[in-house]
């Protein structure tokens, strides 16, 4: 509608200026309003064909008419998105046009004597109404095009900006979507290996106690007051770990309602947890070996402990991984050879710590079901999950005096 109205306007000029054109050509009025119609009217289609509008516009100056498509058209030229040096050159013949025809026109009227004003009056007039009807339209359509295109630049840049964002979140997503199940599977590994190996101890001194509860009085009550201790053993470490399962759903209920802009610090302490719900629980150490030991030979495996090398510490994951693998081999030896002799190997060496535990066959076939311990199939998995994470090499398989053996070795 907008440039309808101009395109309305310029061709009401143009006629209007067609009927002095026409009388000082010696044609036909009606011929000189109607050329003024249609050369006004082309200022219809300047925002699609802006230089043909500006020629046009150029070559209808000496018939001293089309000064708003003129204006309007140089405007639009500048605002373009169109190589300076067409726009340059437009203009200059613009300006040289209506230079020309100024001067022609002044001198005329000078010469007639309708200006009495002097000599200088006649390229004074020439290049000042040249400039005033060139310079103004390029330098507005120049600002207006350079304040356009940084707009677009900018809502571009923003709309690439949303896009980023909506990748970090999407990768904070998943990020936080990892670290969630990584920490769902250490828990169930630390909870497969605290109930696995506290309960079968107890299942095996339960059962003990059934047996020589009528015939040795005082070893029933030692054996009851070992399935005690362990059963208190066992609830304190379950307890704490749903503890830190506990506090990491609170942290992430909260992470879940922060705007996006902090989402990749939330994504950072998703990431993270998994590390810091590791070290909220003071895991095992080696130092805890014996006691291991000594609760499965009150329960009555015959094992063995010797240690190669100097003893010294090391870092909480590499002893809490040594002490889980032990822990995990002997259950498993509850389970599944009950009354076996086994033999825990420690070797404490220069840039890593060796660990192995070997059982010979059970002294009966039908020992190794004796005490009803099920089996969940996940020790093995666990154990080579926790030393492969370290960078450490784990080797599990029967021998061939008909036992087991599980060997580990984890970088110090």
């Amino acid at each position: 509608m907008f440039d309808g109205g101009l395109a309305l306007v310029s061709a009401l000029e143009c006629a209007a200026e067609g009927i002095p054109f026409a009388r000082d050509a010696g044609i036909p009025a009606s011929v000189g309003i109607v050329f003024g119609l249609i050369a006004g009217s082309v200022l219809l289609v300047r925002r699609k064909w802006p230089i043909a509008v500006v020629l046009v516009a150029i070559a209808i100056t000496p018939a001293q008419m089309g000064f708003l498509m003129g204006v309007v058209g140089l405007y639009t030229l500048a605002a373009c998105e169109l190589p300076r040096r067409i726009i340059g050159a437009l203009t200059g013949m613009s300006l040289l046009g209506t230079a020309v025809v100024t001067f022609v026109r002044v001198r005329q009227g000078t010469s007639r004597g309708d200006l009495t004003l002097g000599d200088w009056f006649v390229p004074f007039a020439a290049v000042t109404t040249a400039l005033g009807l060139t310079a103004p339209p390029v330098l507005l359509g120049l600002y207006v095009g350079a304040r356009r295109r940084l707009m677009e630049s900018l809502r571009e840049r923003a709309d690439s900006l949303e896009r980023e964002l909506q990748l970090l979140a999407e990768r904070a997503e998943e990020r936080a979507e990892w670290a969630r199940n990584e920490e769902r599977t250490r828990i169930a590994r630390e909870m497969h290996d605290v109930v696995a190996h506290r309960v079968s101890l107890m299942v095996v001194h339960a059962a003990a106690l059934q047996a020589v509860a009528r015939k040795d009085p005082e070893k029933a009550v030692r054996n009851a007051a070992l399935v005690g201790d362990m059963g208190r053993q066992a609830l304190t470490e379950l307890r704490e770990m749903l503890g830190v399962l506990r506090a990491g759903e609170d942290a992430g209920r909260r992470a879940a309602s922060a705007p996006l802009a902090v989402v990749g610090e939330a994504a950072a302490a998703a990431a993270s947890r998994v590390a810091e719900a590791e070290g909220a629980v003071e895991g095992p150490c080696l130092s805890e070996l014996d006691e291991l030991i000594g609760q499965s030979a009150a329960a009555g495996m015959v094992v063995d402990l010797s240690v190669e090398g100097e003893v010294r510490s090391y870092a909480a994951e590499v002893e809490q991984t040594a002490y889980r693998v032990v822990q995990e081999a002997l259950t498993n030896v509850h389970k599944h050879a009950a009354g076996a002799k086994t033999r825990v190997r420690l070797a404490h060496r220069v840039s890593e710590i060796a660990m192995q535990v070997e059982n010979g066959p059970p002294p009966e076939p039908a020992s190794a079901s004796a005490a009803g311990l099920p089996s969940g199939g996940n020790g093995l998995v666990g154990m080579r999950e926790r030393v492969v994470a370290l960078g450490g090499v784990f080797v599990s398989g029967p021998t061939d005096a008909g036992g087991f053996r599980v060997s580990a070795v984890i970088p110090a």
